[in-house]
């Protein structure tokens, strides 16, 4: 698989339901899932056997310009030992709960993907290319 967009996200912005700028956005550790575009939630990744290693605080130092997203870089404070971490969820806070975390990107190709954590910090830098956290 490549990087890619959800639907939902997608969508989230055409509607103008999704405002990088102003909203909650947040990223998870993920492991186990296949990327669907269908997807809509966080639910929905670990309905189809994807487990949530570990969720960000909201973003900081988000920014947009033509279309491309980016924001301070995130670190996972002691990421419990465990099997690797193959993927990345970029999503809306929603009111809390994963039902309504609205999922925006999916993020498995990039410099230390997969990673098997060991219990220390791990920080994801974003890309410095053109195309940064993503480009709509």
């Amino acid at each position: 698989m490549a990087n890619a967009l959800f639907d939902a996200g997608r969508q989230g912005f055409l509607a103008g339901e999704i405002d990088w700028d102003a909203n909650d956005i947040r990223c998870a550790l993920v492991r186990g899932y296949t990327f669907s575009a269908a997807h809509d939630y966080v639910n929905d990744v670990t309905g189809a056997g994807g487990t949530i290693v570990a969720s960000s605080s909201a973003f900081s130092g988000k920014s947009t310009t033509g279309g491309v997203a980016d924001a301070s870089d995130i670190t996972f404070t002691s990421v419990a030992a465990g099997a690797a971490i193959t993927s990345v969820i970029v999503y809306t806070e929603g009111s809390g709960t994963d039902a309504t975390r609205r999922l925006i990107a999916y993020i498995d190709t990039g410099t230390g993907l997969p990673v098997t954590p060991n219990g220390a910090n791990m920080t994801i830098v974003w890309d410095s290319g053109a195309n940064k956290i993503f480009k709509l």
